[in-house]
């Protein structure tokens, strides 16, 4: 289990989405590359993520964990303002305190 910061949660972004399931395999590729090039959009310094996708019905959730709730707060503008390719819709996006977590 990784320890989180004294005296400290971490917390989360989770953002839902909905494409056609023929096209997950390109919102995969588009983020996996975003992540494969090194860079960090502004906002995003240090923040972890996971990508969770059901190929059936083209559902998936986008989980960004941060230290603090100031940087999920940054974070979340950072992400607003990415537009999540042309073949997928953000439905929701909620924000959740994580008092244990065992990724690392």
């Amino acid at each position: 289990m990784v320890r989180l910061p004294q005296g400290g949660n971490m917390y989360a972004r989770v953002a839902a989405f909905e494409s056609d399931p023929a096209n997950v395999d390109d919102a995969i590729n588009m983020v996996r590359s975003e992540v494969e090039s090194g860079t960090t959009p502004a906002g995003l310094e240090g923040a972890k993520m996971l990508m969770l996708v059901n190929r059936e019905t083209g559902k998936g959730l986008g989980v960004t964990l941060f230290a603090s709730e100031e940087a999920m707060r940054r974070g979340d503008e950072a992400l607003n303002a990415m537009d999540p390719g042309a073949n997928e819709r953000r439905t929701s996006v909620e924000f959740y305190e994580v008092p244990v977590q065992t990724v690392s």
